[in-house]
């Protein structure tokens, strides 16, 4: 098992590397540093304004030299003004330039500075990841036991009438956009149109205090889209577990349903579920984006957008090595999990 996972680092670490790499490219590519350089300073900035600002701050270096600085594995960019004094990567206003660090990357713990929010990178992050992980704390308490459950129910008796309903139930979530549930349900429950003041139609108090009149509505909305596939698959998983042969000859032997169902069919059904909400995971930290639009609550995929829309390069560099990092670290999870779940699988 240790070799296991000392392999799945080693493979989580030169994936990060290269995922990180391309993000890094894309986003430094001249008509995105170009764009930053009029954004930071005026629209009507000629060629040569550009070229100068993006060479006093460093943009304008050899790619592989940029990420490494980035990176903290090579010293940060210095330049003397023309008053004499030094600047740099890791120079800031706060610390001389004598006091510098040589090393600012984001393996120091230095993310950058956020163009558009003005502030420290890490501290955008920080609080945008509690926010969301909020969020996705609930989402997974609601849609991980009701999921499992319908699958259970509805993949215990194939073909019957609890299966087709609960089927139906579950494809209907699932192919059912958060967009559109969302504003169904902000109509229904929140909008004076109909009469159900039951919640609010914002969830922008429930970022300092939430509570369940603020905050239910896109908990709801997330649970309900992901619900559904997951149901799906413990349903298929479930079914097939039933019909396995060690099943049949539990019933020969006159074993009871229920303990048919809980001892020897449930733990083997739950193989291919555990796998796909390990995925969720890393689908709620940047897939609910539309959610926390559309109600308003300034999470992770609210900075996402932030960050692209306003060519952000530092903050969207750190999203993505978030993103990156929650993937990654899911999947060696669902590995690991897997392997002991199924004693048919052998690691060496």
């Amino acid at each position: 098992m240790t070799k296991f996972i000392l392999r799945r680092v080693g493979v989580m670490l030169l994936t990060a590397l290269c995922l990180t790499f391309i993000v890094f490219f894309l986003t430094n590519l001249y008509p995105n540093l170009e764009k930053l350089a009029k954004t930071q300073g005026n629209f009507r900035m000629t060629d040569e304004e550009v070229a100068s600002y993006l060479g006093r701050n460093g943009y304008l270096q050899p790619l592989p030299v940029k990420y490494g600085q980035w990176l903290g594995v090579l010293p940060g960019w210095t330049q003397e003004g023309r008053d004499g004094t030094l600047r740099g990567r890791c120079i800031d206003q706060d610390t001389p330039a004598a006091d510098a660090p040589r090393f600012c990357g984001i393996l120091q713990g230095d993310w950058g500075y956020s163009t558009v929010f003005r502030t420290e990178v890490s501290g955008i992050i920080g609080e945008k990841l509690g926010l969301t992980g909020r969020l996705m704390l609930w989402v997974m308490l609601l849609m991980v036991p009701s999921a499992l459950i319908l699958g259970v129910m509805a993949g215990m008796r194939e073909g019957s009438r609890t299966d087709r309903t609960l089927s139906t139930f579950a494809i209907t979530t699932t192919a059912t956009p958060e967009y559109v549930s969302g504003v169904l349900f902000i109509a229904i429950f929140a909008s004076s149109a109909v009469g159900l003041k039951w919640f609010k139609g914002t969830a922008t108090s429930a970022m300092e205090n939430p509570s369940f009149e603020n905050f239910f509505l896109p908990v709801l909305t997330i649970a309900l889209y992901g619900m559904g596939y997951i149901a799906r698959m413990t349903r298929a998983s479930m079914a097939e577990v039933m019909t396995a042969q060690y099943i049949r000859t539990a019933r020969l032997k006159g074993v009871s349903f229920p303990n048919i169902v809980l001892k020897h069919a449930l733990r083997n059904a739950l193989i291919a579920p555990f796998t796909v909400i390990m995925l969720q995971f890393p689908w709620l930290l940047n897939g609910v984006v539309i959610v926390e639009t559309l109600f308003n609550y300034k999470g992770f995929g609210w900075t996402l957008v932030q960050a692209a829309s306003n060519n952000d390069i530092e903050l969207l560099l750190a999203v993505s090595v978030v993103s990156v990092i929650v993937v990654l670290v899911t999947q060696l999870i669902s590995d690991i999990g897997y392997v002991y779940l199924n004693p048919r699988i052998s690691v060496t």
